[in-house]
């Protein structure tokens, strides 16, 4: 199980810091995007800080599950409201499909990890 649980941290990790930089740094997808579901740019800007923690938590998991566990939370909290954004405008679900994958990767990788979770710091 630990392997699958580091092949899903690896490809969460790399999705998130992909999408969290082009958040950051303003990329046009991400701008259109925001525009599109009626949401300010400085959010764009909070969620890319956001979804960059959470990869670098979930980087820092390969030494620590307790992180990958924190990560994976962080990241399915991100997706329940990526979800609830794109059905209040009421896109189609080829367009959600992609926030909905993650997710559930997310949730899969929190429920392995879960009882790393009372490890981490400050929860213990």
């Amino acid at each position: 199980m630990d392997i699958f649980a580091i092949v899903l941290q690896s490809l969460l990790a790399l999705a998130f810091l992909r999408g969290g930089f082009g958040k950051i740094t303003g990329s046009r997808m991400h701008v259109e995007g925001f525009k599109h579901w009626r949401l300010p740019q400085w959010f764009r800007v909070v969620t890319g800080i956001v979804e960059f923690v959470a990869a670098a938590a979930l980087i820092h998991g390969y030494w620590e599950q307790s992180w990958a566990a924190a990560g994976a939370l962080l990241l399915v909290v991100t997706a329940i409201g990526g979800i609830l954004t794109h059905v209040r405008v009421k896109d189609s679900f080829k367009q959600t499909f992609p926030i909905i994958l993650l997710g559930i990767i997310s949730f899969i990788l929190l429920f392995i990890r879960f009882s790393a979770l009372a490890d981490f710091p400050g929860f213990n």
